[in-house]
């Protein structure tokens, strides 16, 4: 007789196993990471590159230390996968050490102190970027403008010497750098919006910027469309399921809309908060992590339907201008509570016998 084999989380029903579907999603980020690199240069890649490469490194030490199979834990590709979707979360030309803090952070304490792959309650990389956005809030918000867009150029070297220096091989600084040709200094769409509305602009009126064309901030809506194309292939391919992107992607809309329609002056249109920011990304590549998210099919549209509304809540009335690690984070820790109420009856469950009673023909 075989013994029965209990196993945490993720559960695949497919014939792959957790490396598998771990490299798969990394392949699916390809195409947004190629549209990173074109927009806003090699640091993106340098970025990546540590994070991987410490959120590896993190986990075969931790693991070696807990006397466990380090070959097999880091095999699996899911601390690969972290670094991965922190890096692509970092300004490309941040200091290293940025980078560096988020992804130990990400495997250390919110993954391996909790038990490893299975038993972490929040989604390593989205838990490490709030702790990096709240503790180096400076570091975090230095996004640079479209190359088409800077008033200075650099290079392979001068991003080598920007993210370990603070300086260009000229003595150019970051601030410097994020000056556009127009002689203001850049922020990303969100924030650029945000600011504005603070300081008593319309949304009109803060659209009229040179990172806007119509009402899509130049690269930032190619690399949204970038993602969504890898998250199609992974709906295409069965490794995510449709509930928690599409019903993400359906509480955002609602809420931004309700917004926009009740004064579009001061709150931007569905489709700008789709295509600006990392909402799409979020929904496709993050909050569809099988170990912090939903279980049940029902409690997955539950979980999806309100970071979405979430993410424009926080946007909205937040301090932040984006705000899908926040609500990713916020939602992982109601998963319990989802799961505990949308859990499927059990096959031969009693039913109450009031409600036997009250089927019977009188």
């Amino acid at each position: 007789m075989s013994k029965l084999q209990v196993a945490s989380s993720p559960h695949h029903h497919n014939q792959r196993d957790t490396g598998q579907v771990m490299r798969l999603v990394m392949y699916a980020c390809i195409p947004g990471v190629l549209l990173q690199f074109w927009f806003f240069g090699i640091g993106v890649l340098f970025q990546i590159t540590l994070g991987i490469i410490t959120a590896v490194v993190t986990e075969a030490l931790i693991v070696e230390l807990r006397k466990k199979n380090t070959e097999r834990v880091v095999k699996d590709s899911s601390a690969a996968l972290a670094g991965l979707l922190l890096g692509i979360c970092i300004p490309p030309l941040a200091p290293w050490w940025v980078v560096v803090i988020g992804s130990f952070f990400a495997i250390a304490v919110v993954k391996q102190a909790y038990g490893g792959l299975g038993f972490n309650m929040f989604n390593p990389a989205m838990a490490g970027y709030v702790m990096l956005l709240i503790s180096f809030p400076v570091q975090m918000t230095s996004w640079l403008p479209p190359l088409s867009l800077a008033e200075q150029s650099f290079t392979f070297m001068d991003a080598i010497y920007t993210i370990f220096t603070g300086f260009t091989v000229d003595g150019y600084s970051i601030a410097q750098l994020r000056v556009g040709y127009d002689g203001m200094s850049m922020a990303t769409p969100l924030d650029h919006v945000k600011t504005q509305l603070v300081q008593n602009y319309t949304v009109g009126e803060a659209l009229q910027s040179s990172i806007f064309s119509g009402s899509w901030g130049i690269g930032w809506a190619p690399i949204s469309l970038a993602y969504l194309a890898g998250g199609i292939a992974l709906l295409k391919l069965k490794v995510i399921n449709w509930h928690i992107p599409i019903s993400m992607i359906a509480g955002a809309m609602t809420v931004a809309l309700i917004l926009f329609l009740v004064d579009s002056s001061q709150h931007a249109s569905p489709s700008f908060h789709l295509l600006n920011g990392s909402l799409i990304i979020g929904a496709f590549f993050i909050a569809t992590d099988p170990v912090s998210a939903s279980t049940t099919n029902k409690g997955r549209i539950i979980f999806g339907a309100s970071i979405g509304a979430w993410i424009i809540i926080i946007r909205t009335w937040g301090n932040y201008p984006d705000a899908v690690a926040f609500a990713v984070v916020l939602l992982n820790m109601a998963v319990p509570l989802i799961d505990y109420y949308t859990r499927p009856r059990t096959y031969g469950h009693r039913v109450k016998a009031s409600a036997i009673h009250s089927k019977k023909e009188p």
